[in-house]
């Protein structure tokens, strides 16, 4: 599973012109499921990512969590967080699970970040969706889990 963390002041999801879903301050979160992700997955990364100290404490310096700041999180699949660009001009997508099972892991991955009790919003997935936000710092990280755990 790929993630993609970006922390913002603000952010929208619109779909076909229209709001479909908004959080304030917080964490936008991009989500690739790779072919070989499972339920172990799900678990680490969320913890992860619930827990990252990304947010300034009283003294600026990032040493406070999404739980500890009590934000907000946005969820959005997006299976191009797989695209393999190192041969050909064409992307390759064949390490992306397919999107049946995607979806499984992607709810599954939303059930879970809602346990921690903070205002969670979605994505709306395989659909075409415009994403405005305001990344402030900017602060942007990546989570493999290949990589992580």
């Amino acid at each position: 599973m790929r993630l993609v963390i970006q922390r913002v002041n603000e952010c929208e999801i619109w779909i076909d012109k229209q709001l479909y879903s908004r959080i304030g301050e917080g964490l936008l979160v991009l989500v690739g499921v790779g072919k070989n992700d499972g339920p172990e997955t799900i678990n680490s990364m969320a913890d992860k990512m619930m827990n990252l100290r990304i947010f300034p404490d009283t003294d600026g310096l990032m040493n406070l969590s999404l739980l500890d700041t009590e934000g907000e999180v946005m969820i959005v699949s997006q299976f191009t967080l797989y695209g393999d660009c190192r041969k050909g001009r064409r992307p390759s997508y064949t390490d992306a699970m397919k999107p049946k099972e995607a979806q499984s892991i992607y709810d599954t991955l939303v059930e879970q970040v809602h346990t921690y009790g903070l205002t969670t919003q979605t994505g709306k997935f395989q659909a075409m969706m415009d994403i405005k936000l305001t990344n402030t710092g900017p602060v942007t990280l990546l989570l493999d889990s290949d990589k992580v755990f």
